[in-house]
């Protein structure tokens, strides 16, 4: 199932200075994005933060793979520092 994510996410320039948010909320794309970088799990997100629900978790991933898709990459070096 594809999921759409613009009937999740939204910007507006009175939000979080117009960052990407899940709609109803001051959560950001970004913020969600890093719980989840740092080993969050789906539960823990939606436990400590009851306004997001399983789809618009769903919504900020599909953003972002979106985003991803549409903004120009830029080399990553296979060394570690």
């Amino acid at each position: 199932m594809d999921i759409d994510w613009r009937k999740f996410i939204h910007s507006d320039p009175e939000i979080l200075l117009g960052k990407p948010v899940v709609k109803g909320t001051r959560l950001s794309v970004e913020f969600i994005l890093g719980l989840f970088a740092e080993g969050w799990t789906e539960q823990q997100v939606l436990e400590n933060y009851p306004t997001l629900t399983t789809e618009s978790i769903k919504a900020v991933f599909a953003f972002a793979a979106d985003c991803m898709r549409e903004e120009s990459l830029y080399p990553i070096s296979a060394e570690t520092t």
